[in-house]
């Protein structure tokens, strides 16, 4: 079709877009954008080109395998770091986040970037001697520890990894304090990154089982309880975990994953164990067809970092023709080009409209897909298939 535009030049939008921008970023705070770990001398990159793709407690054997997966980062090391998980992790260049121990505090190498507090303390805890379970560990014994480890190192940030009750508050694992939300907002006060873990996919309980949206909930409520104060890491299924009858597909980790970034994760960790029918702790790497895909997911984000880095800017309008499917969206401009990720919140299809928040002409690339959608005076729409995830670059005419 034929493009013009209307009323400006192509030139003169683009400058009027930018000066938005610039205003929209005086008003985000740490969860709005940006690369956050320059405030650590030993800490993460803080290159706007790195954003962190993790992996949940695997074997150092395995590093250059993940390396080759698009995973950047380790997080967990079984009863370790010991010298010779951290010497393996540093000879291929895999940083790990790790428990706080003499050896980790005595190592001179680059390999450990952050500490980390036990898991998910927020669930109801095992009695000594196999007597059942006791309540979860109090919030005021995590910030606590949180003092502990910071004193020890201040040069490092402090991850807090937390259970399924950030998103869903029937969570029985949480014994007496189930039902409890508010504990929350004080568990958050014990780290510098606060993370947690929901997997829909393959939950066995009906209320959770294949509602993606469980995931960006938990997102959304750790930026809310934290007033983006903390970085929001979150855990992605792609396994079938203890699930003997489902495991989770390519088409729900990509939704999973780009609900997080779209609600405004800052950082992911696949848990790739299996337990059942058989136990495989590197279960992402002997499932080859989740494995291509994880790599180019993970792939995709490595290119779009700076852009994810990049703060949020408002203005975009997105409507949903099915009711039923939000399209939720996030929009972005990096250098002067205008991009939009969106993704559709239900499992059914739906089509939805943009509306840019200037009136230009021009064609919306469909990033990964090999298609455009043409853009005529600042709309566009496209087709979304259940949980699909469409990524567009806008380019004026």
């Amino acid at each position: 079709m034929r493009t013009a535009v209307i009323g400006l030049t192509t030139a003169a939008l683009l400058a009027a877009l930018g000066a938005w921008v610039m205003g929209a970023e005086e008003s985000l705070n740490a969860g709005g954008g940006g690369n956050p770990y320059g405030r650590w001398e030993r800490g993460l990159p803080s290159d706007p080109s790195f954003f962190p793709i993790a992996v949940w407690l695997q074997d150092p054997r395995n590093a250059a395998r993940y390396q080759a997966a698009g995973i950047n980062l380790y997080v967990g090391l079984w009863k370790g770091p010991t010298v010779e998980q951290l010497t393996a992790l540093e000879a291929v260049g895999m940083p790990v986040i790790c428990d706080q121990n003499q050896v980790g505090l005595a190592y001179q190498g680059q390999a450990i970037v952050a500490w980390m507090h036990g898991d998910e303390p927020d669930n109801a805890q095992a009695l000594p001697g196999g007597g059942g379970w006791g309540p979860p560990i109090p919030p005021e014994e995590i910030t606590a520890d949180y003092d502990g480890l910071r004193a020890a190192d201040p040069t490092r940030p402090v991850l807090l990894n937390l259970g399924q009750g950030v998103a869903w508050d029937g969570w029985y694992g949480r014994g007496v304090r189930t039902n409890h939300p508010e504990d929350y907002p004080r568990y958050a006060e014990g780290c510098d990154i606060v993370s947690f873990d929901i997997y829909p996919a393959v939950h066995d309980r009906a209320e959770v089982a294949g509602n993606l949206w469980f995931v960006p909930k938990g997102v959304d409520r750790l930026r809310e309880w934290t007033a983006d104060r903390k970085i929001v890491w979150n855990c992605i299924e792609c396994t079938r975990i203890s699930n003997e009858s489902v495991k989770p597909t390519p088409h729900q980790v990509k939704a999973e994953v780009w609900m997080s970034l779209i609600h405004g994760s800052m950082g992911l960790i696949y848990f790739v164990h299996q337990f059942r029918p058989g136990f495989i702790e590197a279960g992402l790497l002997a499932d080859d067809e989740m494995t291509q895909a994880v790599t180019a997911l993970n792939r995709q984000i490595h290119e779009l970092a700076p852009v994810l880095n990049s703060p949020s800017v408002p203005g975009l309008q997105v409507t949903s023709a099915n009711a039923e499917t939000p399209v939720d969206h996030m929009a972005k401009q990096v250098n002067g080009t205008y991009y939009v990720f969106a993704v559709a919140m239900r499992d059914s299809e739906t089509e939805a409209a943009f509306t840019l928040p200037e009136p230009l002409d021009g064609r919306a690339i469909v990033l990964g897909e090999n298609r455009e959608v043409p853009v005529a005076k600042g709309r566009f729409a496209d087709r979304f298939v259940g949980y699909g995830v469409h990524l567009y670059r806008i380019e004026p005419a």
